[in-house]
C-alpha cells in the first residue's frame, strides 16, 4: 500500500511557512525517510515528503543525492532521499536547506 508519507512524520501548521513537516516520534540521526525529489531530464517533481518540509539555515536534516538508471530505453533520472542529520524529538519540525528553490 502506497503511504506518501513514512510513519515517523506529519504534516501540521509551522511556525516557519505555512504547513510544515513534524516528527510523530523520536528520530535517530542518519534515518533515511524516503524520496523528496526525482529529476526526469530537466523536470524536478517533489513528492509529498518533499513538498512539505521547510527551509531552515541551521536544518536537522539533508537531501543526499542517489542516481537511479531506469531499464533499457527508460530517461536518466535522478533522486533525492531526506536524511536526519541530527536526532530529532517528537513534535520538532523537520527542516531542510533548500538547494533547488529560492529563499
Amino acid at each position: 500500500m502506497y503511504k506518501p508519507l513514512p510513519e515517523s512524520v506529519t504534516v501540521k501548521r509551522s511556525g516557519i511557512h505555512n504547513l510544515g513537516l513534524f516528527a510523530d516520534q523520536d528520530i535517530k540521526q542518519a534515518t533515511n525517510l524516503g524520496i523528496t525529489h526525482i529529476k526526469i531530464e530537466d523536470t524536478i517533481i517533489r513528492t509529498p515528503l518533499g513538498g512539505f518540509i521547510n527551509h531552515a539555515n541551521e536544518p536537522n536534516c539533508a537531501k543526499v543525492e542517489l542516481m537511479a538508471n531506469g531499464n533499457q530505453g527508460e530517461t536518466f533520472k535522478k533522486k533525492w532521499n531526506l536524511v536526519t542529520i541530527k536526532d530529532i524529538k517528537k513534535g520538532e519540525e523537520l527542516t531542510l536547506r533548500y538547494t533547488f528553490y529560492n529563499v
